[in-house]
């Protein structure tokens, strides 16, 4: 993938099987956000290629979103965007997502932090996805805000027995809530288990040992090789060589 002449993707080989949670670490400028809209479809790739699944169902929550606070939209009107749901589709969608039917009447820009993101994750669940995309979606939450919108996550995993990819900064969260980490620079660094990839030493110059969470932000030097060949089967999202 490039963008302006500069190449931000190359060489980013990984699979997604459905039930997993698949987190996404890397510094600024890694290229996660990235990654995770070209999947979601919002962005076309200037290389490689992408293999879905026929059919394939994404849900996305995005980093952030702006709503203008002279424009009067409730939640409920919200979850309308960009198709209508009907009553039943919403309240089931609001309730899943972790919150009361009677926020749908209450304005977008008057809910808490952590109401807005559970609205921004039911308008995903409406799609009903068989993969869950979530973009930084504890940014502005505090600690216990974000360890309990990752319990629900892992609870709609179970529930929905669809797949998670998310994109992370809070290490120990990530390190405690995936199946899987991939750890990415531009290109896959490292990726496995947590505790494969917390002791890889790509990782570690990354992130060092001892940060307790915290994201350094810069990047680093590359003079290893990597083996990009991988043969998975029975993918949902496939990403190869995306320059």
């Amino acid at each position: 993938m490039r963008y302006g002449g500069r190449t931000v993707l190359d060489h980013v080989d990984f699979h997604l099987d459905a039930g997993e949670i698949v987190t996404l670490v890397g510094p600024n400028g890694s290229g996660k956000s990235t990654l995770l809209r070209l999947l979601a479809g919002a962005e076309t790739a200037t290389g490689g290629r992408i293999l879905r699944a026929p059919g394939l169902r994404v849900g996305y929550v995005p980093q952030k979103l702006h709503v203008d606070p002279t424009l009067p939209l409730t939640a409920r009107r919200f979850l309308d965007l960009p198709r209508r749901a009907t009553a039943a589709q919403a309240d089931a969608a609001l309730d899943r997502a972790g919150l009361p039917a009677e926020v749908a009447a209450r304005q977008m820009t008057d809910l808490s932090g952590g109401q807005f993101q559970r609205v921004l994750l039911a308008r995903a669940l409406l799609q009903s996805p068989q993969v869950l995309m979530l973009d930084e979606a504890t940014q502005g939450l505090d600690q216990p805000g974000s360890a309990a919108f990752y319990r629900l996550i892992e609870d709609l995993r179970t529930d929905l027995g669809c797949a998670v990819l998310m994109v992370s900064h809070e290490l120990h969260v990530v390190m405690s809530a995936s199946d899987r980490v991939i750890c990415l620079n531009g290109h896959v660094c490292c990726e496995g288990a947590p505790e494969h990839v917390s002791s890889a030493p790509e990782y570690r110059a990354l992130f060092g040992s001892g940060t307790g969470g915290a994201l350094a932000l810069y990047r680093h030097d590359h003079d290893h090789h990597h083996d990009h060949a991988h043969d998975h089967d029975h993918a949902h999202d496939h990403a190869h060589g995306a320059q």
